[in-house]
Parts: C-alpha cells; structure tokens; sequence
C-alpha cells in the first residue's frame, strides 16, 4: 500500500466484478513470500482460476476470452 496500478487495474475490472471473484494478495506479507519473489517487479499479477493469466494491467481482450471460456466450461 499504496499501489496506484492495483487501484487502476481494479478499476478497469469493476464493469466484470459479477461474474468473478477478486481475491487480492498482499504480497508485502510474510506469509506471501512466495508470491513476493516471484512477483515483485511485475505488479499487478492475475491468475484466473488459479492458472496465470496476465501481468503490468489488464488486458481486456485477454480477460474476457479467458473469463469467457471459464464461464462456458462451467455450465
């Protein structure tokens, strides 16, 4: 905290938010470390359905193809 590209990416999320989830991790926690040595130079980081799906932003059109293909496979 703060983390302006966070705020930012979730804004650019906000019009999905019914049909997901959004679980953030604070990567700066001990607990996190993991995350932390993997991640720390390429904030924001998003996995959808626990697979990696993108990092630095949204892609939009890459967000919902994947979102797309999770909510097909899930009916």
């Amino acid at each position: 905290k703060p983390c302006p590209l966070c705020d930012e990416a979730k804004e650019v999320l906000e019009p999905y938010k019914r049909r997901f989830i959004l679980q953030e991790v604070d990567i700066t926690l001990p607990e996190n470390s993991a995350w932390y040595d993997k991640y720390k130079y390429d904030i924001p980081v998003f996995h959808l359905n626990g697979k990696f799906l993108m990092k630095h932003g949204v892609d939009v059109q890459k967000f919902e193809d994947r979102l797309r293909k999770v909510e097909l496979q899930s009916e």
